[in-house]
């Protein structure tokens, strides 16, 4: 969805930078946690 690989995800997970929330044995990104992480990376406008 944002265009970055299997590794930097998890780094990103791990950072904290993105939420996610686990269902059975599956671990699911929030799409509101990608958005803010891209609006973070864009600054102010």
């Amino acid at each position: 969805m944002i265009g970055v690989g299997r590794t930097k995800l998890y780094e990103l997970i791990a950072d904290g930078e993105v939420d996610t929330v686990k269902l059975g044995k599956s671990t699911r990104v929030i799409t509101a946690s990608l958005h803010r992480l891209v609006m973070r990376q864009r600054g102010p406008e």
